[in-house]
């Protein structure tokens, strides 16, 4: 019976280490050159890019993301459908292991619907994004202008 105890002890112990090694995936995910597109006054979108590096060994994604700067933040990306480029929203921004995703103008992004404030060139915006693991990171990043990168109407574009 002694033996048991020792050998149930010793598993349970090792699972402890390993669970305890696995870092969250706000711990793996490092957020570089975070910013926010300046707006001009009224406008009533905006949004966030970001260079995501997980330096973990297991994949990750953003499930959420969240601010008190608008009433609706979602995860979107930009696809080409019959000619126009379209934004639509994504469940999930996956970051795989040991990898880096890039949330950039005309790609992945993190939108701002229904501004509460206006963003200009030179504010903070602080955001959070919440991983699948429910583990979160708060990012406050810079506004800043910016035009290069979209190539189309970002008025159509930032309608819903």
């Amino acid at each position: 019976m002694k033996l048991v105890r020792l050998i149930v002890l010793g598993v349970l112990t090792t699972l402890f280490s390993v669970v305890a090694l696995a870092g969250s995936a706000a711990d793996d995910i490092a957020v570089h050159n975070a910013y926010v597109r300046a707006v001009p006054p009224g406008t009533p979108n905006s949004a966030a890019f970001m260079n995501l590096m997980n330096n973990g060994s297991s994949d990750h994604a953003i499930v959420r993301a969240e601010s008190g700067i608008s009433k609706v933040v979602e995860l979107h990306t930009h696809k080409m459908e019959g000619g126009m480029m379209k934004m639509t929203p994504v469940e999930k921004i996956g970051v795989g292991a040991n990898a880096k995703t890039i949330l950039k103008p005309g790609g992945l992004h993190v939108m701002f619907l229904g501004l509460k404030q206006d963003v200009k060139a030179g504010d903070k915006v602080e955001f959070k994004l919440i991983f699948e693991d429910g583990s979160e990171t708060t990012v406050t990043a810079p506004v800043k202008k910016v035009m290069a990168g979209m190539k189309h109407d970002m008025k159509k574009t930032m309608k819903h």
